[in-house]
C-alpha cells in the first residue's frame, strides 16, 4: 500500500560487491532470499532496489538486506502495516484518499527492482471498507500502474511479487502456523538442496506447452462450469519459473481484447481488497464482461468492474503448472498456481504477452479443471486437469 507506510532509506559509500560462498546448511529462509535477489531479480552492483514487505516478514528482510549488499546494490525498505491501513480508511477524506503520493511515484520512476513481500498481520483490516472508499484508493494509484506498465514493458524495471507465510495467512487457509509455514516453503522449493536449480528445471516442462502454443489461433475452454472462446492470435504465452512470482508455477498469455466470448462460474471464492466474492458468474461478449453474478458480493464486482473503461476486459488467461500446491488457500498468488486449474483475470493485459489493455485493476478469478477442457485450434491440449502435450 502507498500510504500507510513507515519509511527506512540506506545508502553507503561505493563498494565492489564480495563473493559469498553459500552453505549447504542455509536456512530456508536464507534461501529465500537468495533466491528473491539473484536468481528472481538478478540484482547487479550499483542498482537500486526498492523492497515493499512488512514487520511480520523481519526474518526475511534481514536476510534480503544481507543479500542485497553482497550483491553490491542499493536498498530502500517501505514498511507496510495492516494496522496502519485500517486507520487511513477509517479516517482518510475523499481528498487523502484520492491523492497519488509523489514519493511512490519517485521511487516506481528511479528503482531498477521492485520487490514486494506479501506478508500481512490482518486478513480482515479492510473488511469493513465501503467499496466507494476502496475505488477512490485505487483510482489514486493510476499514476503508478501506468508509470509500471510502461518501465516493465521497456525492460526498465526488474519486479517480483513473493509470499511469505504468516499466522494470519494460515488462519486463512485454516492451517496451523507451523503447517502452513511448510506449505508455502515446499510450494517455493526451498526445502530443495538447490532451490535456484530446482526453479530454472522447472522450466522445461513449461516451454514445451508455451513452443506448442506458440502460433496457435483459438482457444476452446469447455467444461461443467465453462463455456468459452477465446482468441490469441499473435499473442505470446509466458513461462513463468519463479522470476516475477514466487512461489510460481504457470504459463499464461493476454488474449487479444475483443475475442472472449462465453461464461464461467468460478470454483472458488474472489478475494480483492479485503472482500469476498462468492459463487462468482460471469458472461463475457466480444472481450468484455456484460453480465455477472454472486451469492455474495454481487454488487462489490459491479463496483469493481465500473472502476475504469479496461476493468471490463479479460486481461489475462492463465493455467497453473505447480502441482506441489495441492489445496486452495485463499492467497491467490498461490492458489492461481495449482496444477488442475486455470485462472481468468479482467483488467490490465501483460505487454510481455501481447496485451494492449490497461486498467489499475487486475483481478485474477480461478477455476477448477477437473472435468473440463481446452482445446486449441480443434485439438485437444488439456483434459481434466493435465496436459496432453
Amino acid at each position: 500500500m502507498k500510504k500507510l507506510i513507515f519509511i527506512l532509506f540506506f545508502s553507503g559509500l561505493t563498494f565492489l560487491p564480495f563473493a559469498q560462498e553459500k552453505s549447504s546448511n542455509q536456512t530456508p529462509v536464507e534461501k529465500f532470499a537468495d533466491v528473491l535477489i539473484n536468481y528472481s531479480l538478478q540484482l547487479k552492483p550499483n542498482e537500486n532496489i526498492l523492497i515493499i514487505t512488512t514487520p511480520e516478514a523481519r526474518e526475511l528482510n534481514l536476510e534480503l538486506y544481507k543479500q542485497v549488499i553482497l550483491a553490491g546494490a542499493y536498498p530502500t525498505l517501505f514498511y507496510d502495516d495492516d494496522d496502519f491501513l485500517e486507520i487511513y480508511f477509517q479516517y482518510a477524506s475523499d481528498v487523502q484518499l484520492n491523492h497519488a503520493d509523489d514519493l511512490w511515484v519517485y521511487e516506481f520512476n528511479h528503482a531498477d527492482a521492485l520487490l514486494t513481500i506479501l506478508a500481512g498481520s490482518n486478513i480482515n483490516s479492510l473488511k469493513n471498507v465501503s467499496s466507494e472508499k476502496l475505488q477512490l484508493y485505487t483510482l489514486s494509484n493510476k499514476e503508478l500502474s501506468e508509470i509500471w506498465n510502461r518501465r516493465v514493458e521497456n525492460q526498465e524495471l526488474k519486479w517480483c511479487l513473493a509470499l511469505f507465510p504468516t499466522s494470519a495467512y494460515a488462519q486463512e487457509a485454516e492451517m496451523g502456523t507451523l503447517a502452513y509455514r511448510d506449505f508455502v516453503f515446499n510450494a517455493e522449493k526451498l526445502y530443495d538442496n538447490d532451490p535456484i536449480s530446482s526453479w530454472s528445471n522447472s522450466t522445461v516442462d513449461q516451454n514445451r506447452w508455451v513452443n506448442w502454443l506458440s502460433g496457435k489461433r483459438q482457444i476452446k475452454l469447455k467444461g461443467t462450469n465453462i463455456d468459452m472462446t477465446i482468441s490469441v492470435d499473435g499473442r505470446k504465452f509466458i513461462v513463468c519459473d519463479g522470476k516475477k512470482n514466487f512461489p510460481d508455477g504457470e504459463i499464461f498469455c493476454s488474449p487479444v481484447e475483443n475475442s472472449a466470448n462465453g461464461w464461467v462460474k468460478f470454483s472458488y471464492p474472489v478475494t480483492f481488497n479485503g472482500k469476498e466474492i462468492i459463487d462468482l458468474e460471469l458472461w463475457f461478449e466480444n472481450g468484455k464482461v456484460v453480465k455477472h453474478n454472486a451469492s455474495k458480493g454481487d454488487e462489490f464486482i459491479a463496483s469493481i468492474l465500473e472502476t475504469d473503461e479496461g476493468a471490463k476486459v479479460m486481461g489475462e488467461l492463465g493455467i497453473g503448472t505447480n502441482y506441489e500446491i495441492k489445496r486452495f488457500t485463499k492467497r491467490i498468488l498461490l492458489d492461481e498456481k495449482i496444477g488442475g486449474t486455470i485462472h481468468i483475470a479482467i483488467g490490465n493485459g501483460f505487454r510481455e504477452a501481447g496485451g494492449i489493455n490497461n486498467s489499475i485493476i487486475h483481478l485474477d478469478m480461478l477455476y477448477d479443471m477437473k472435468e473440463s477442457q481446452i482445446i486449441v485450434d480443434g485439438e485437444l491440449f488439456y483434459k481434466n486437469g493435465k496436459f496432453l502435450k
